[in-house]
């Protein structure tokens, strides 16, 4: 039987402590996934059913599409403890692209404008982040999202073309840094709560920079205390468990 690192009472499997494929999913056990592109993370939920045979799977944390890294994945028993990973803070990299917007704030949908960027230096960034990004802020959440207005997911009204008013809610950043700067991308660190849409910290601060900006790719590589390093991928899953 594989070493288990313990999430209170619940196994927890990765690279470093694989499971076994005679292990009891049922009583409960997380798995730490690292999303590949263009992957839902229902997806990864799916497949891993598969694998282990078991209806009784769930996330714990959206990931969108087209971004990658750390998917928590819970199953049997332990989906009671699907809540308790959501609350932990999450850290994410991802490349700002400024001089451009879309309106999914990310390079999920075309580029609907364009604006100069020259006047950007890294100071200004630094300073943009300082004084935006730090602590609790209010984010406004970007239409393509999974929201619901009246019982309708935002991003099926985005698509239609409608757009909603929609309440600023309280986020917290506990960190963003400057990784790499080369314009037109700048890559940012973002140690951030649940619920915080790093999407829209790439559009508002393109605005916030008097140009505009996209969030153009997305990693997530910490849940807490659990790192993306230590994350199994769909291949390294596949070599343990033949889906069924």
């Amino acid at each position: 039987m594989a070493r288990v690192i313990p999430l209170r009472s619940l196994p927890v499997f990765s690279i470093i402590n694989p499971p076994d494929p005679d292990f009891n999913f049922a009583e409960g056990a997380a798995f730490l996934i690292d999303k590949p592109k263009g992957w839902s993370s229902f997806d990864v939920v799916k497949h891993i059913r598969k694998c282990v045979n078991l209806r009784k799977v769930g996330h714990a944390g959206t990931l969108d599409p087209m971004a990658t890294g750390l998917v928590i994945v819970c199953c049997g028993n332990g989906t009671r403890t699907i809540s308790e990973i959501q609350d932990a803070a999450k850290a994410y990299e991802g490349k700002v692209k400024f001089g451009a917007s879309t309106e999914s704030y990310d390079a999920e949908t075309e580029i609907t404008d364009t604006a100069s960027f020259d006047h950007i230096t890294k100071e200004i960034v630094l300073a943009a982040l300082k004084q935006h990004c730090s602590g609790e802020i209010a984010q406004v959440p970007p239409m393509y999202s999974a929201l619901k207005k009246d019982g309708t997911r935002l991003y099926k009204l985005a698509r239609k073309g409608k757009e909603v008013e929609r309440e600023p809610r309280k986020v917290t950043i506990h960190a963003a840094r400057i990784i790499s700067f080369k314009l037109p991308k700048v890559e940012l660190y973002i140690k951030c709560s649940k619920g915080t849409y790093i999407r829209s910290i790439a559009h508002d601060l393109g605005k916030q920079l008097n140009s505009l900006g996209h969030l153009s790719t997305l990693r997530r590589t910490a849940i807490g205390d659990f790192n993306v390093n230590d994350a199994l991928t769909i291949d390294d899953f596949d070599l343990i468990f033949k889906p069924q």
